[in-house]
């Protein structure tokens, strides 16, 4: 066997799918549900987490309950296009988008344009202001799309995982 590799029996698949759809059970009702003891859940997941195949547990919010207390805000998927994709210009645009709080995901793509970005300010004026910072300042952005989000249809952070 490959070093590298990682070996996964059914039970691992199935707590993997048990922590993306809600992560933040406790040891002793994961285990119940998967039917092991809560050492064995306890000790799978540490193993799981280290070999990287849990990157981290995070909290999803509702945004629009949030939004009764922070105002609505804004969000944007945004299509970036640079003129030179080097591997040093990608990189180094791919730095500075991530550098930014305001971008929540970066993603380098092909075809069509190089980067999409998951945007989220406080308003249209905080986004021009990014869009300053990262797009206009920058000599090597040709274009820029963006897309102004009116409704979440559907978000999920499950990874399809077969048992």
């Amino acid at each position: 066997m490959d070093k590298n590799s990682i070996a996964l029996d059914a039970t691992d698949l199935e707590l993997l799918q048990a922590l993306q759809q809600d992560a933040g059970r406790s040891n002793q009702a994961l285990a119940q549900a998967l039917h092991l003891t809560p050492p064995t859940c306890l000790r799978r997941v540490k193993r799981l987490q280290s070999l990287g195949l849990i990157e981290r547990q995070v909290a999803i919010l509702n945004r629009e309950r949030l939004a009764v207390a922070l105002g609505h805000g804004l969000q944007a998927v945004v299509e970036v296009s640079l003129d030179r994709q080097d591997s040093a210009a990608l990189l180094q645009f791919e730095t500075k988008a991530i550098a930014e709080s305001a971008v929540q995901q970066c993603w380098r793509v092909s075809p069509g344009p190089d980067f999409i970005l998951i945007v989220a300010t406080q308003d249209m004026p905080a986004y021009l202001s990014l869009s300053q910072k990262l797009f206009t300042q920058d000599s090597n952005v040709r274009n820029v799309k963006t897309f102004f989000c009116v409704k979440r249809a559907k978000f999920t952070t499950d990874i399809p995982i077969s048992t």
